[in-house]
């Protein structure tokens, strides 16, 4: 495939970083675009990546001077239609991969501020875009990252996007019923019609990918420099379940399943993401499609990986329990679940399953970052889907100077009171008092 000019949008995160390292070792010509708003957000929960990450400057040219490739970095939030616009106008991206979004369904379940944040950052940006694309670039291919959690858990087979529907002897290939599970969810569904509109009625392009939960935090391009570490997120706001259970796991918790520990759902390991993503730029949409790949390898429910978790620690001599707490999301803690993922596949995408030395892998991160964890943030949920944040969702940071020194963009906050972390002699007094 040739070289080709990509924007990576929300190049700052878990999930942007390390496919902007792999598209740019892959020969594209990338620029990395980012509001670096996500940073400001953690001050705001009172949260930190466990890995401390480097600002985005020192990623750049670090990155340059360990490959010679040059990764164009620019600050913009896609709230801003000016901008959005210049930037599409003069760089004329053959691609853009689009991360820019709030990801965290906890954090827009918090109150009415963040909710609505949430659904104005995710579908104005993307808005913003579309309507670029449109005016200056209707030849590039959009890859937006949506989301399995679009879909809900119906009793059915889940399809890719699609499905052929008959009723009083017609038939027709519609959008695929589906029941987002938050207010961040419902954005992804809405930005997902606007995207198909934009692609029927302006014949744009793109390609949805409809991902499951991703685990780990290594790529090739990563691991070449500690400096070029992304994201690992463990709290109840933006950490995800295998995380939380291995960070649990090295500091000797019990593993803490939400309610019965049904919940199904779709995984895939980082390095997946980063393949499935490129795999889509190599195969692009048609002119005017809009389609949706199934983006996980496997499925898990929330039980079965807190015991993979544990059968893993014993196979070390380490015993792990599992504890069940009420669940604060509204949701099917048992349910059908078989969702469908094929296409990816058939365009050649060779999975990296979870394994037990992944999940050690894993922990061994967690014990070499071990002094970084906040055990506040393992011991109980504090959203709440029926009431919102609780008292202590948002504890003010006791973290030094940010990493990033310049200004940063308004976000909508909440008017609660957010009390003060504990002490760090607390802290390890009650860390000690929970092995």
């Amino acid at each position: 495939m040739g070289k080709k000019t990509v924007a990576v949008l929300g190049v700052d995160g878990y999930l942007g970083w390390a496919t902007a390292l792999h598209l740019s070792r892959a020969g594209h010509d990338v620029v990395g675009i980012d509001s670096l708003v996500r940073r400001q957000w953690d001050r705001e929960c009172g949260t930190q990546s466990l890995i401390p990450i480097k600002s985005m400057s020192q990623r750049i040219r670090l990155w340059r001077r360990l490959t010679g490739r040059t990764i164009t970095w620019r600050r913009m939030d896609l709230r801003d239609a000016g901008a959005v616009t210049a930037l599409v106008r003069e760089i004329q991206p053959d691609a853009l991969i689009h991360f820019a979004e709030q990801r965290s369904a906890p954090f827009s379940m918090i109150d009415l501020p963040h909710a609505s944040m949430t659904q104005v950052n995710n579908l104005v940006g993307t808005l913003n875009l579309l309507f670029a694309l449109r005016d200056h670039a209707p030849k590039a291919h959009l890859i937006k990252l949506g989301t399995m959690g679009e879909y809900g858990t119906p009793n059915i087979d889940i399809e890719e996007g699609f499905i052929v529907i008959k009723h009083n002897g017609r038939e027709d290939r519609l959008p695929f019923p589906m029941q987002p599970g938050s207010f961040y969810h419902l954005s992804k569904l809405h930005d997902s019609h606007n995207i198909q509109f934009a692609c029927r009625i302006w014949g744009l392009r793109a390609t949805d990918l409809h991902q499951g939960v991703v685990y780990g935090n290594q790529t090739d391009e990563v691991t070449m420099h500690p400096g070029l570490a992304t994201r690992f997120d463990y709290d109840a706001i933006w950490g995800t379940v295998l995380n939380r259970f291995c960070v649990q796991a090295a500091l000797g918790l019990p593993l803490t399943v939400y309610g019965k520990g049904g919940q199904t759902r779709g995984f895939l390991d980082i390095r997946d993401t980063v393949a499935c993503v490129r795999l889509a730029l190599e195969n692009p949409a048609a002119q005017g499609e809009y389609r949706v790949f199934n983006q996980f390898t496997e499925q898990f429910s929330v039980k079965a990986l807190a015991e993979k978790v544990r059968e893993g620690r014993a196979a070390h001599g380490l015993k792990t329990s599992i504890v069940h707490l009420p669940n604060p999301r509204v949701e099917r803690e048992e349910h059908y679940y078989n969702a469908k993922h094929q296409k990816l596949l058939d365009l050649g995408l060779q999975p990296h399953y979870l394994g037990d030395t992944l999940i050690e892998s894993v922990i061994e991160t967690v014990e070499r970052y071990s002094s970084r964890v906040d055990p506040v943030e393992l011991e109980q949920p504090n959203v709440d889907w029926r009431r919102g944040g609780t008292a202590g969702w948002g504890k003010a940071s006791e973290r030094a100077a940010p990493v990033q020194p310049e200004p940063r963009p308004v976000v909508v906050l909440s008017s609660s009171r957010k009390p003060s972390r504990p002490s760090s002699a607390s802290t390890s007094t009650r860390l000690a008092q929970r092995r």
